[in-house]
């Protein structure tokens, strides 16, 4: 369900971008719910299909299309090569597939860029600039931020978070004390500190394949990152409406399913580049459960949001059953 970003919230902090009040603002963060007891599910490997594996991808990555076998409610079939769905009552995982699997991470890093920034209490309100610098020369991205622009941290913040922003995410990296080598070296210190043992980042904006993770060790980023408010709440900002060089610019958010009412999403990062495929991170709360979602490499561009229904749909209809039981009993 849609809510009203207030003007005021970002108004005084920017500079040569404005923010009406029509902009939509983030879902509140889900309450924790009852522990409850969850089946895992068995990863069952389908075979590999010629010439779908991706250039740089991580070694010993299974083909793609495989499935997800439960005796209730029936076959679960899920098209992310690695898939993780936590129970954040109970640490349990409700489903798994090639969880541990090491690959390209796209950007769900600038999860980790943003509790960087937020960790060295950095002015949100100073004013930063898009440079040459921030042009994407690894994959020729393009940008409604052209050089010179300039924003407030809180505005770069939102605009990489909601929007997935590479020139701002890339910007934020500049801006940290001591530079762009400074902040990455901040990163993988953060990754080994919440550990992230077998992740590593190269830079911000995770254009870089050699920005990589596994689904179990992203569960752990996504559970800290939601502890943070201002992710929170940026990351599940359905739109915004900027003022760009004389002209109002509407920015959205990457994932369609914040701005779905059947969805309850606390925190969301979505990712795309060749070699990482179609990505989503999720904390959400699902059949009454707080849960982490992580769909890595998923192919096709709404491979990724298919899987995540699919996960709501199965979790609730396994719920429902056991609500039944109970009251024949």
């Amino acid at each position: 369900m849609k809510g009203k970003l207030s003007a005021a919230l970002l108004a005084a902090a920017m500079l040569g971008l404005t923010l009406p009040a029509a902009a939509v603002s983030a879902k509140k963060e889900t309450p924790a719910v009852k522990k409850a007891a969850a089946k895992k599910a068995g990863a069952k490997h389908g075979s590999k299909t010629a010439n779908k594996a991706k250039a740089n991808a991580a070694p010993g990555k299974a083909a793609r299309h495989a499935s997800l076998a439960d005796s209730e409610p029936g076959r679960l079939a899920l098209q992310s090569s690695s898939v993780l769905v936590l129970d954040q009552s109970s640490g349990e995982a409700i489903v798994e597939k090639q969880s541990d699997a090491v690959q390209p991470i796209a950007s769900i890093s600038k999860l980790m860029m943003a509790m960087v920034v937020l960790d060295a209490g950095l002015d949100l309100n100073e004013v930063i600039s898009i440079g040459e610098e921030d042009v994407d020369s690894l994959k020729g991205t393009t940008s409604r931020l052209s050089v010179g622009t300039t924003m407030t941290r809180e505005t770069a913040l939102l605009l990489a978070l909601m929007s997935s922003e590479n020139r701002a995410a890339s910007a934020l990296g500049r801006h940290y004390p001591g530079g762009l080598p400074a902040f990455v070296q901040a990163m993988n210190r953060k990754a080994a500190t919440l550990g992230m043992s077998r992740s590593h980042f190269e830079e911000p904006t995770g254009l870089s394949s050699n920005n990589v993770s596994t689904a179990h060790d992203l569960a752990r980023m996504v559970a800290a990152a939601a502890r943070y408010p201002e992710i929170r709440h940026y990351s599940t900002t359905a739109e915004a409406q900027l003022e760009l060089h004389g002209r109002i610019r509407e920015f959205v958010n990457t994932n369609t399913l914040v701005r779905s009412d059947n969805w309850e999403i606390a925190l969301s990062k979505t990712g795309f580049t060749a070699e990482a495929g179609r990505c989503l991170v999720m904390q959400a709360k699902v059949a009454g459960k707080p849960v982490v979602i992580v769909l890595l490499d998923s192919n096709g561009k709404m491979t990724r949001v298919g899987d995540a229904n699919r996960i709501k749909r199965w979790m609730e209809s396994a719920n429902s059953s056991v609500v039944n039981a109970r009251r024949s009993t």
